[in-house]
């Protein structure tokens, strides 16, 4: 089976974090910030986390690698004699 291709727009956009949620920039910041009242502006800094819906898309439309990896389960509560 081949590859699936990550797309690039995508890669760029978002990243992954320590738990496993979806990165990204905050919205309504690229033009029209005159407008837009100091509390907003200070609200829309830095990055945010996509809800649960589009971060599901995300991971399967646009990255499909960085989806998580199922953990195996491990015997660390069984004693060993």
């Amino acid at each position: 089976m081949p590859k699936m291709k990550t797309k690039s727009g995508a890669k760029k956009r978002f990243s992954r974090t320590g738990t496993g949620k979806i990165k990204t920039k905050q919205a309504f910041t690229s033009h029209m910030m005159t407008n837009k009242p100091k509390s907003a502006k200070r609200k829309l800094r830095g990055t945010t986390t996509l809800c649960a819906a589009d971060e599901r898309i995300v991971l399967r439309c646009f990255l499909p690698y960085a989806r998580k990896k199922k953990k195996k389960k491990s015997n660390t509560n069984r004693e060993s004699v």
